[in-house]
């Protein structure tokens, strides 16, 4: 299989399996046991949290370890909400944010909040100027994604979070995305709130973080135990937390020269698939993208049907997040964009990774014209 899906997951790194197998056998003791098995899952928490925290730099009492990024997101949307209620119940949120942010924010206005969504430009972008423009005296929380999972706009986010800083409004950023393959220094930041995820950047799935920078009120999702210090209660999974942890020290490790090498077979595919595939729309910013992210919109076609025939091919692609699969709807994120229905009907989405080669990439262009063009005419009213 040629897999350029890598938005959606990553290959487990075989280094990362070799860290994480002795907390799957013999090390598997309770982190919150007092008993030497215990200390040892403990230990090896601790060391995950604190390398995860040098990786983005945070301190160490600012990273919590949630089950996955959609779990992360919602702790941050809900967990702001609830502890900052007296301030107000007021909410900012992009037209373009994952399901797990947008979802949550319509949770939230059913149940007394009120949310505003701010429109975004042809390329997916937010303006920092609408963020300030949208902020109220009772605004809680602003929560804008690091780079869209469906077209790879890059969203100015720095910007955005000074601007939240300077009116004491939370800022909460969904960097699932971004992680490993953009540096992210929060040290040198006025960003509140973060979110990975760790299958992502070649991690286990089933494990992701939440950076909440010291001072920020959150109020726990999920209640019992006290787990990380009554933010997240749960007995932690230990091999996936060591899992992620050493998958992001590898990642961030090759981000510059991943980055040159990835954004090279994605400048290809952006460059060739329109000129051989006719009524193409490339999706996303032109410059402003993520290394290794590609999106396109056929004319005329529906995406799961280009995705159905590149699968027969032995091509692995995707008609936008992995999180709404199985909708017949364009992604809510191109039509938001002002992305025409019969284009965004056939959004395909094709993400490169580490194992990705320009063989791959060259295949992948000679298959696709061909795929479309067969679609079309399948679709084509027969002539009376």
């Amino acid at each position: 299989m040629i897999y350029l899906d890598h938005a959606a997951t990553t290959p487990l790194d075989p280094r990362v399996l070799d860290r994480m197998t002795p907390f799957l056998t013999d090390a598997f003791g309770n982190p919150n046991s007092l008993h030497s098995a215990g200390r040892r899952a403990r230990e090896a928490m601790e060391d995950a949290r604190a390398l995860v925290a040098d990786c983005i730099g945070a301190s160490e009492n600012e990273i919590v370890f949630t089950g996955c990024g959609s779990e992360s997101n919602n702790l941050a949307l809900r967990g702001v909400a609830s502890a900052r209620r007296t301030r107000g119940r007021h909410l900012i949120i992009s037209g373009v944010e994952h399901p797990s942010v947008m979802a949550t924010a319509e949770a939230l206005e059913r149940e007394g909040g009120e949310v505003t969504v701010l429109s975004v430009d042809s390329a997916g972008m937010v303006s920092a100027e609408s963020v300030a423009t949208a902020l109220r005296q009772d605004t809680v929380l602003v929560s804008v994604m690091h780079a869209s999972n469906e077209v790879g706009s890059i969203e100015p986010i720095e910007e955005i979070a000074e601007i939240c800083r300077e009116r004491r409004v939370y800022f909460h950023t969904d960097a699932v995305q971004t992680a490993g393959k953009l540096p992210i220094d929060l040290s040198h930041s006025s960003i509140d709130l973060l979110s990975l995820s760790g299958h992502k950047f070649y991690g286990p799935k089933g494990v992701g973080v939440l950076y909440i920078r010291s001072g920020t009120k959150v109020h726990a999702q999920i209640t019992g135990g006290g787990q990380e210090r009554s933010r997240r209660s749960g007995t932690e999974n230990v091999a996936a937390v060591v899992g992620l942890a050493e998958a992001l020290r590898l990642a961030v490790g090759a981000i510059e020269d991943e980055e040159d090498r990835e954004s090279l077979l994605r400048d290809r595919l952006l460059a060739e698939i329109p000129l051989r595939v006719p009524d193409t729309l490339v999706s996303g910013h032109p410059t402003l993208r993520l290394p290794n992210h590609a999106s396109f919109c056929f004319r005329g076609v529906e995406g799961e049907a280009v995705l159905l025939a590149l699968d027969n091919a032995g091509i692995a692609g995707s008609a936008g997040s992995a999180c709404s699969s199985g909708s017949l709807e364009p992604p809510h994120a191109l039509l938001a964009m002002g992305i025409q229905r019969d284009y965004a009907r056939g959004s395909l989405r094709l993400t490169i990774g580490r194992g990705t080669t320009e063989q791959d990439v060259d295949e992948v262009i000679a298959r696709i014209p061909g795929i479309v063009a067969g679609i079309r005419e399948l679709a084509r009213p027969a002539s009376v």
